[in-house]
């Protein structure tokens, strides 16, 4: 049996306490990859490891809330001296606002841009320092993988989403601009934009839509997936974790700055 694709590296998840962060942690962990399961709620975090372990894989739990600076080079510092290295960071931490623009309050404004910018910028920077210091062989991927979470709002902008919207893009930017700085450091710099994936986050979503448009609970998902899907079913967070995994391997190392979309075809269409 041919070893597994992530054997010997060691990864970080951020917002890997359920949902899709959830599904990546278990899967970089069933492809051979040791995952620290960072999470801002410190008990999912400890299920998922334990969850990791209990399938025979590695794991460690840290609390973490990205939009700290002290607390994110801290998961780095925590990883490095438990495993040695840092090899992939995924940076998947994020929070939406269902709202019309104009009733966005500044509370709900800077809380979207402090996880989903601010939060990605800090783990990029702190996992890229630490790469950075570890050094590389010469080949593009050799000096790690940085892994940003966007959305398929980061290529187009969805109404009742539209600071989520802004964030989203702001993140493809970032990859796109930071890719171009790490290359030197043959680091890797990619991010995923999934599309409807069957979360809590898009069952609040749907419920929070449906209170503007008067849909019942349900419709407008049921609505995306009839006509605006091109694959006719919600995404889960597995067929989102099996591109990550991909990105976080050797496989992918002569990718770099790429926003690929997750989606079913939902932006084709």
């Amino acid at each position: 049996m041919s070893e597994k694709k992530l054997a010997g590296k060691i990864a970080v998840v951020t917002g890997s306490g359920r949902g899709i962060g959830r599904g990546i942690a278990m899967r970089l962990a069933s492809d051979g990859a040791v995952v620290v399961v960072s999470d801002i709620m410190l008990d999912n975090a400890q299920i998922v490891a334990a969850e990791i372990e209990a399938a025979g894989g590695k794991a460690m739990a840290i609390k973490t809330d990205v939009t700290v600076e002290a607390e994110v080079n801290d998961l780095v510092a925590k990883t490095v001296e438990k495993y040695g290295k840092l090899d992939v960071m995924v940076a998947n931490a994020g929070i939406g606002v269902v709202k019309l623009g104009c009733d966005h309050t500044p509370e709900d404004i800077d809380n979207q841009l402090a996880v989903n910018v601010k939060g990605v910028i800090l783990c990029d920077n702190a996992a890229a320092r630490q790469m950075i210091k570890q050094g590389h062989n010469g080949h593009l991927g050799s000096g790690g993988h940085i892994i940003n979470c966007a959305s398929i709002a980061a290529h187009a902008g969805f109404a009742f989403l539209p600071v989520y919207s802004c964030s989203k893009f702001a993140v493809r930017g970032y990859t796109q601009a930071f890719a171009k700085e790490m290359a030197e450091h043959k680091i890797t710099v990619n991010a995923y934009c999934p599309g409807i994936v069957g979360t809590d986050m898009w069952e609040l979503i749907d419920e929070k839509i449906g209170a503007y448009t008067g849909a019942a609970k349900g419709e407008t998902l049921k609505a995306y997936v009839d006509s605006a899907i091109l694959a006719k079913e919600v995404g889960t967070p597995e067929q989102v974790a099996g591109y990550v995994s991909f990105v976080a391997s050797d496989d992918a190392d002569y990718m770099t700055g790429q926003s690929v979309m997750i989606d079913g075809g939902i932006i084709m269409a």
